[in-house]
């Protein structure tokens, strides 16, 4: 990280509205993790799993709640979310100079002259825009991607590199002679301040629209499916799916590599630990998971039997 930008701890204690122990006029240049941090990075410790490298870290300038807290030498900026006080300094830190970012339409982009285009919108290389599309102000759509058709998206949301918007669904009508594809006539709406991560894709609805709500948070390599709706400041991590015509609530929080078969309703505040299936409706707000440690085939084929008993 290039240290051209430089901080008292007063300065960024003011900005997140934290409280400081220790100098307020110390100066940072870069933000680290514990292990790598120089003398005059900044860190966090979010999770006290962490804390046993902050003894041997660097750094003098340590962001963490009461809990982490230590009496010694260093100096520290105290919030009950060291996280969110993290996030926001990370973009002091941020290279490159994102007004510019924002006001940019690279010659390559290709827009459906139907398409309407916001103020200070940024649109990366190669990134296609199809018939019957809206982007929203101070929108960001990195390189590679494709908006295909019928999708809205809202202000302050980005999109990064080789996303597929508004593609058709998986919708087909069997017959004794093959399958005859639906038609999606539906459209993708997608709300403000989302972030969509890189090859997701998310499919435009059936005959209603699929819709992403405010403050979703997507990882990278996502497949949503035709006439999903996600509920406001859901966040998905990478390698999940979700088929089509489920409900999810706000607030979902789904880990890694897990899935909903379609149809389901999903309520408020639910939260999906990593490889996990969902396969029927979900009333109750709290923590659920399906997984297993990994095991060699042998026990894991005397697990099989046991859990076939106890279902």
């Amino acid at each position: 990280m290039p240290k051209d930008k430089s901080y008292s701890l007063g300065y960024i204690a003011d900005l997140t509205n934290s409280n400081i122990v220790g100098n307020k006029d110390f100066i940072v240049d870069n933000l680290s993790t514990l292990e790598n941090a120089s003398n005059s990075s900044i860190t966090f410790i979010a999770n006290t799993k962490y804390r046993k490298h902050l003894k041997n870290s660097k750094s003098l300038a340590i962001i963490t709640n009461q809990e982490n807290l230590e009496e010694d030498h260093r100096n520290y900026i105290v919030n009950e979310n060291p996280y969110e006080v993290y996030a926001h300094v990370s973009k002091l830190f941020k290279s490159g100079n994102i007004e510019l970012e924002n006001k940019s339409i690279h010659p390559s982009a290709v827009i459906s002259n139907d398409a309407i285009l916001g103020k200070n919108v940024s649109i990366g290389a190669n990134v296609v825009i199809g018939p019957n599309c809206s982007i929203g102000n101070n929108v960001i759509i990195k390189s590679n991607c494709s908006i295909v058709q019928d999708v809205q998206i809202s202000e302050s949301t980005i999109i990064h590199n080789g996303s597929v918007l508004g593609s058709d669904g998986f919708g087909y009508a069997p017959t004794k002679n093959g399958y005859i594809k639906i038609e999606q006539i539906g459209g993708l709406i997608i709300g403000s301040n989302v972030e969509i991560g890189a090859c997701c894709s998310i499919d435009r609805g059936a005959i209603s629209d699929t819709e992403i709500h405010d403050g979703v948070k997507l990882d990278n390599q996502i497949q949503i499916a035709h006439n999903v709706i996600i509920g406001k400041n859901s966040a998905i991590a990478a390698s999940c799916a979700i088929a089509g015509s489920t409900v999810i609530g706000k607030n979902f929080r789904m880990g890694g590599l897990s899935g909903v078969i379609g149809h389901l309703k999903i309520c408020d505040d639910v939260t999906v630990g990593a490889h996990t299936l969902i396969t029927k409706d979900i009333k109750e707000p709290g923590n659920y998971v399906g997984t297993m440690p990994a095991q060699d085939k042998k026990s894991w084929a005397k697990s099989s039997v046991f859990i076939k008993k106890r279902g």
